[in-house]
């Protein structure tokens, strides 16, 4: 097995793994922390395409520029996200988010 192809289905598995967490969890600092590392998942993907195809010895230098983009993005995201739940609780008073007739 090369390093590329275990990188990716590490990628891919952490990807999963989180997507399965923003679907069945209710609290919503866990979904924040999911999508967080779904984001993670997806910078090792692109690293790892990046690594793989190289030309001369030399990495693509797109997608790591891509990489550095998604990370200023994803902290932005994160704060917004995060100033959103602090709302959601001042004015709810719940962490975990609620179906209309309130049930989680």
């Amino acid at each position: 097995m090369s390093e590329f192809l275990i990188y990716g289905l590490a990628a891919a598995a952490l990807f999963a793994i989180c997507l399965h967490g923003i679907i069945t969890r209710t609290h919503i600092l866990r979904k924040i922390l999911a999508l967080n590392m779904m984001g993670s998942a997806v910078f090792l993907l692109l690293i790892t395409i990046a690594e793989r195809n190289q030309v001369d010895g030399v990495a693509d230098p797109v997608p790591h520029a891509m990489v550095l983009t998604g990370i200023v993005v994803a902290v932005s995201a994160t704060a917004f996200a995060l100033a959103l739940a602090r709302r959601y609780h001042a004015q709810t008073g719940h962490t975990e988010l609620h179906d209309e007739d309130g049930s989680t």
